[in-house]
């Protein structure tokens, strides 16, 4: 069989109890686009909100999402289903970047992220995933999720100040069709949040509808050049353990609902999402993540063909090509930002607390309890520490400290006796579920 070819399930028009699409296999091409489709709905919320916050053209985002989907899907030989959307990791370093540099820097330390994340894709592939278990255990992880959220809480309310009214509403509508719906609405509920308060803000003559005029229907989207600034770049590295641990939660999420063992794939996720992010550091576009939104419409339907996810990116391509469609996302004033955002990134930090719960991380070893707590204290407070041309700040020395100081106990533990050493975990906990969001 050919790589871009697939075998019809069955009759091709229903899904038998107990039965799945597998990755190889396909529906009919009338219900493959519409599931297809679906991923689409199901990834545009947290993928368009990554770039209506940092100020990246909307529409750039989406082309390169595209691109980087088709990417994953060559590189992993349409063998894992997935749909790269935009990443909230990089919130806080693009944030820093802009304001440190601008928008042509911050791209740089997207792009720096992709060769990196890249390159552990390749080393995982020659040597294993083993050694990324070892150097990034469950209270690690957890507390680098953790501290990415928390440390953006004030960039969630001063959006929210913006327009308090707007913002409320918008929070309380993502509340209310959380506990309200289920299934796919359900998981759709930032959007479902996003385009009410958005109504609001309409209402209340809160849009500026000026660039949407000017827009044109149909045309390529804005391109940008990165610059590189080694004074940022190291904001950009903490990114990277987070988007290991969402690809490799990723791989297992499918594994388990396919029943299939997918570590072998796992070098080949990280190698694609690094050159994903790369290419969209390159032109303008958010970094990228194996989305968490695209792994509940596939337990939803048990339709896992990579088929549906070469529609999803082809939709998103198409939709790419309109300048009136990215400039009308791109007015979502900040009021509906702070609503959105107040329950984003609080979940971002909650999902690191997720992490550590369902790994079971035992906090009466010191050990653990110190990793965590000093972690979380310099992410929150946003430590600086400036070395030359260099600024390391609250995300980036959290994260050093998380890793440094873990290490560094359970050595000398080990070495005095002290704690009893940990089992060793069976897996990167699942990352990826930050996208779930």
């Amino acid at each position: 069989m050919s790589l871009m070819s697939w075998t019809l399930h069955g009759t091709g028009r229903a899904v038998s109890p107990g039965a799945s699409v597998a990755p190889e296999e396909r529906l009919t091409w009338p219900r493959t686009i519409g599931i297809g489709m679906q991923h689409v709905v199901a990834m545009f919320g947290a993928t368009f909100i990554v770039p209506v916050i940092t100020g990246f053209p909307p529409a750039t985002t989406l082309f390169f999402s595209a691109v980087g989907t088709a990417t994953f899907l060559l590189i992993t030989r349409n063998r894992l289903p997935s749909y790269l959307g935009s990443s909230f990791a990089f919130l806080a370093p693009i944030a820093a970047a802009k304001a440190s540099g601008g928008p042509a820097v911050a791209l740089g330390g997207v792009l720096v992220a992709g060769v990196l994340l890249a390159l552990i894709g390749l080393l995982v592939m020659r040597v294993g995933v083993h050694w990324i278990e070892v150097v990034m255990p469950p209270v690690v992880t957890g507390a680098i999720v953790a501290l990415i959220g928390l440390n953006l809480a004030p960039v969630a309310w001063s959006s929210f100040q913006a327009a308090p009214i707007t913002a409320i509403i918008t929070l309380l509508t993502i509340i209310g069709v959380t506990v309200f719906f289920r299934g796919i609405l359900g998981r759709l509920a930032i959007l479902v949040g996003v385009i009410v308060g958005y109504l609001v803000a309409v209402l209340r003559s809160e849009v500026d509808f000026t660039a949407v005029k000017g827009a044109a229907w149909i045309g390529f989207p804005e391109f940008m050049t990165p610059q590189f600034d080694m004074a940022v770049l190291g904001l950009f590295v903490p990114v990277v353990f987070v988007l290991i641990a969402e690809n490799v939660g990723h791989v297992k999420s499918v594994a388990a609902m396919t029943n299939r063992d997918l570590d072998p794939m796992i070098g080949r996720a990280l190698l694609a999402d690094g050159l994903a992010t790369t290419l969209a550091g390159a032109g303008g576009g958010s970094g990228t993540t194996t989305y968490a939104e695209n792994i509940g419409v596939m337990a939803a339907t048990r339709v896992y063909s990579t088929a549906a996810y070469w529609v999803a990116a082809a939709t998103a391509l198409v939709l790419s090509m309109s300048p009136k469609f990215g400039a009308l996302v791109a007015s979502i004033p900040g009021g509906v930002l702070g609503g959105a955002t107040t329950v984003l990134y609080g979940m971002i930090g909650i999902l690191g607390a997720r992490i550590w719960v369902q790994n079971k991380v035992n906090f009466s070893d010191p050990v653990n309890l110190t990793t965590a707590a000093v972690a979380l204290i310099i992410g929150v407070a946003n430590y600086t520490w400036v070395a030359g041309d260099v600024r390391f700040e609250g995300i980036a020395l959290g994260t050093a400290a998380a890793i440094g100081i873990y290490h560094l106990m359970r050595a000398v533990a080990t070495w005095r006796g002290t704690h009893d050493e940990p089992a060793s975990p069976a897996s990167v906990p699942g990352g990826e579920e930050l996208e779930q969001v």
